[in-house]
């Protein structure tokens, strides 16, 4: 298999598809190398968000990429427009499987011949939505967690993608400041999220049966492994509702798990309370801090 790989890439946009918690935060990465970053959603407003996010943190983020110089972001709401030119699109759009094969049919037919058409999908392969993609030799995993602090990048193969898209990513995707590992089969979870997915749901579960607090729980995490939050605080930063979508997108491959963590997190997301992007979640202290957590 071969295909022409992109060139003249630092001369050329990235466009990312979603304003998301996620979305904004893979624009910035992209707009470290001085270059344009075309965020597409039909919301302009939420787009419009996503560009201040990233002029708050962009002079930050790019002194820490190694050549790295602040570039722009901009949003549009057409997308022929979000991907004219560009490298490279990556999708950040909800985990719902209809909506992205939609999305990447959308890509497929508007995208230059030469683009990487990427899925944030975090439980999702892209294998899984490739069908109506004439080119899936370009499309793969590129699963980010939660840049710019947590910047390792997962690359999963559609089952199809070109072996040289993978490798040109690998060389490349370092110069944005974001370090890609490649899953050597196809893996719901890739590599460092499956680890991660056993870790909320036990922490879940165990909030779910009464046996202790997520307060508590983040509290002794915080002591035991000394990081700067817990499971409960992160999930939070996620958004409540994309982590009940993929533990339920998990139990569809495994009726075998325990229900308990998706009805505690069925009853929160009922109550809005999503997390830091509605200002109440598992914590109510985002109201107050909203700037100092999206910049988190």
């Amino acid at each position: 298999m071969s295909s022409t790989l992109p060139g003249g890439i630092h001369d050329r946009p990235v466009a990312v598809i979603g304003s998301g918690t996620l979305g904004r935060r893979i624009a910035l990465m992209f707009a470290t190398r001085g270059g344009e970053v075309r965020i597409y959603d039909t919301s302009l407003a939420a787009g419009k968000e996503a560009v201040t996010y990233v002029e708050q943190n962009i002079d930050r983020v790019a002194a820490t990429v190694e050549g790295g110089r602040p570039g722009r972001a901009i949003v549009t709401d057409d997308l022929s427009h979000a991907l004219s030119g560009a490298w490279l699109a990556v999708e950040a759009v909800p985990e719902r499987l209809d909506l992205k094969k939609q999305i990447f049919r959308r890509l497929d037919e508007l995208a230059e011949p030469d683009a990487i058409l990427a899925s944030n999908s975090s439980s999702y392969a892209s294998r899984q939505f490739i069908d109506h993609v004439r080119r899936p030799e370009r499309v793969l995993n590129m699963h980010f967690y939660m840049p710019p602090v947590q910047n390792a990048v997962d690359l999963m193969s559609d089952g199809r993608t070109d072996p040289d898209v993978i490798s040109f990513l690998r060389k490349e995707l370092p110069g944005y400041g974001v370090h890609p590992f490649v899953a050597l089969q196809e893996s719901t979870g890739f590599i460092f999220n499956r680890v991660w997915a056993a870790i909320k749901r036990e922490a879940l579960r165990v909030v779910a049966e009464g046996v202790s607090t997520p307060q508590d729980v983040d509290a002794m995490w915080k002591i035991n492994m000394g990081t700067p939050a817990g499971p409960f605080r992160m999930m939070d930063q996620v958004g409540l509702d994309v982590v009940l979508d993929i533990e339920n997108h998990y139990a569809e491959e495994n009726p075998g798990l325990p229900e308990g963590p998706r009805v505690l997190l069925e009853k929160y997301v009922a109550a809005g309370r999503l997390g830091a992007k509605t200002g109440q979640g598992f914590y109510d202290d985002y109201r107050e801090n909203t700037g100092r957590q999206a910049g988190s």
